[in-house]
């Protein structure tokens, strides 16, 4: 079978910082990360939850080439494609399976099946001396070989088989992973990637001479060797070190240690390991055809193995109810439809207090326009905050009065500056601006930016939220008549009190954001605790500032409320799971 012909060549591994990136929370938006292992060859491991299918899923991610406007880019993100293409059409029970290829502007994701066991470099790390059984070596070949044999059959080779890569399930079943990741890797533009591993090997692929079928057999003869004696015969420090292993011959036979191994067994391994591909079995059915039979029976072997991986510490199952999962990740579907109602039902409400100022006291004006922004709202959640924004303006307008106009443009504007900033960007931005004023209480705001929003714009949607509920008071109090309102506004606004508690509040919720993002319901509570904190200290400073006594500054209606929002938001987050209101932003989007 001497068709299937690649070449690759060693390249020392490049580092890459990207690799020391922090772990993020989700992949695609769309898997959930469990566990990572860096170890990953050509990169990352993350063991996923997939919130769509609801399983769980590994995902490898490679590091694609700095050069992001490289004429080679392109072209070589279309290779790894159809190389993952090819590796998606290998179907066989010992193949771990490949579900997707993805790529963004730093990297290349493959998705691909769990497997829910360890791999045999685990298992033989735990066994007694390192060995598997006679029966136990011959179900890993039987079933490796039957893998190696579908892909060769596709023109794919593996040339990276190492203990690592073979994977056992609780069932005693063994997978092949990583098929023509070496390949996919280069393609995919990774500085370094190595077509194997040193220790395992041939000759013709250190040396970056054409490597086919043979270069397979002679890295699970080295697989099976280790697996028999408990070390393998080539590894050494460096490439060339291992070369002259290599070309000696395995130091220990296999019959000095193992006598019962004489003959057939050591021959076809040591045939199997020659320097010379041309010495070696040209198909992996030929290498598994002679030493399957000779090692032992692998049906005892793969219950043999079942056995040794109940032994181990029970693996959670693809259950989201015996995972570490949140309400969200459980229900991904719940995460959109909480923004949707929140937002419909605050575009609701401001509709409802202003439309009769618009729209008189009609009853059917009044129904169809809060049912149309609610739905509006639910529709496109970030429009509920440009909506309520033009609202309150032409509920100025509404109003005959000379300053009507030019107040409104102002309300308009600033509305809409901040939208542009914060609200299109978040969704949960817009309740967080909007409910302040729509209840009366300033303070509210500063709780829920906190809570739901990234430290940016919980800073800027904290103090907006005081000024423009502060600004709807007053309004309401005046009737929204322009004229009378601006009277109000200028005492409110040349207060040193109404800066004091704007900056406070913006403050305070960018303080409480960055304590509790991403940690959970206790940094949530502690967030909160902080922000009520500073918002007293506040109160102090506008206090400190007129000479009055503390409690006649404090606002304690309105830092009830703020106590009581944010304590109802933390519970129900400790309620749904550690991370289950994914609001911070568009990293959960």
């Amino acid at each position: 079978m001497g068709s299937t012909v690649q070449r690759t060549t060693y390249r020392p591994p490049v580092a890459d910082d990207s690799l020391y990136e922090p772990v993020p929370d989700v992949l695609l938006n769309r898997y959930r990360v469990i566990e990572t292992n860096d170890d990953g060859g050509f990169g990352s491991v993350f063991i996923c939850w997939d919130s769509n299918l609801q399983r769980r899923v590994a995902i490898k991610r490679i590091p694609l080439s700095v050069d992001e406007d490289s004429p080679q880019r392109a072209a070589s993100l279309k290779a790894a494609r159809n190389e993952a293409r090819t590796l998606g059409l290998l179907k066989s029970s010992n193949t771990v399976t490949m579900y997707d290829f993805q790529a963004d502007d730093r990297y290349s994701y493959l998705v691909m099946e769990y497997v829910d066991g360890m791999s045999l470099a685990e298992l033989l790390a735990r066994v007694e001396d390192g060995l598997l059984s006679f029966d136990e070596c011959a179900h890993v070949v039987q079933s490796v070989a039957a893998a190696l044999s579908v892909a060769h059959s596709n023109r794919v080779l593996h040339l990276d088989i190492k203990p690592a890569n073979i994977l056992i399930d609780h069932s005693g079943t063994v997978k092949l992973a990583d098929f023509g990741i070496a390949k996919l890797s280069s393609a995919a533009g990774y500085g370094g990637a190595l077509g194997g591993t040193v220790g395992y090997m041939p000759p013709e692929q250190i040396e970056g001479d054409y490597v086919d079928e043979r270069s397979d057999i002679f890295s699970l003869a080295v697989v099976v060797w280790e697996s028999l004696m408990g070390t393998s015969p080539f590894a050494a420090a460096t490439t060339q070190k291992s070369l002259e292993l290599i070309r000696r011959g395995p130091a220990v036979k296999l019959s000095q240690k193992e006598p019962e191994l004489a003959g057939t067994v050591e021959n076809t391994l040591l045939r199997a390991l020659d320097p010379n591909p041309t010495a070696r079995m040209s198909t992996i059915e030929d290498f598994a055809k002679v030493l399957v039979p000779a090692l032992g029976d692998p049906k005892e072997g793969a219950a043999s193995l079942a056995d040794l991986l109940s032994q181990a510490p029970d693996e959670p199952q693809d259950d989201p109810q015996s995972l570490d999962l949140s309400l969200y990740d459980r229900v991904p579907w719940l995460q959109k439809t909480s923004e949707r109602v929140v937002c419909a039902f605050v575009a609701g409400l401001v509709a409802y207090q202003t439309l009769p100022i618009l729209a008189g006291p009609s009853i059917h004006a009044l129904a169809l326009g809060t049912a149309g922004s609610a739905i509006l709202g639910a529709l496109w959640p970030p429009s509920c905050g440009i909506l309520g924004m033009l609202l309150i303006a032409g509920a100025l307008l509404a109003q005959p009065a000379q300053l009507a106009f030019p107040l409104a443009l102002v309300v308009a504007f600033c509305g809409l500056t901040w939208w542009a900033i914060a609200g299109r960007r978040q969704a949960f931005a817009n309740p967080a601006m909007l409910v302040p004023a729509c209840f009366g209480s300033p303070l509210a705001g500063a709780s829920i930016s906190g809570f739901a929003l990234t430290p940016g714009v919980a800073l800027i949607t904290g103090s907006c939220s005081y000024l423009l509920s502060i600004f709807v008071i007053n309004a309401v109090n005046n009737g929204y008549a322009a004229d009378t309102l601006v009277l109000a506004l200028r005492d409110v606004f040349f207060d040193s009190t109404t800066w004091t508690l704007t900056i406070g509040c913006g403050i305070a919720a960018w303080l409480c954001s960055l304590i509790s993002r991403h940690r959970g319901p206790l940094a949530s509570s502690l967030g909160q605790a902080v922000l009520v904190a500073i918002l007293v200290f506040a109160y102090v400073m506008c206090a400190h500032g007129k000479n009055e006594s503390v409690t006649d500054a404090l606002d304690i209606p309105a830092l009830a409320i703020a106590v009581f929002l944010g304590a109802t938001l933390c519970i129900a987050s400790a309620l749904a799971g550690q991370s289950a209101i994914p609001l911070k932003g568009d990293d959960r989007s």
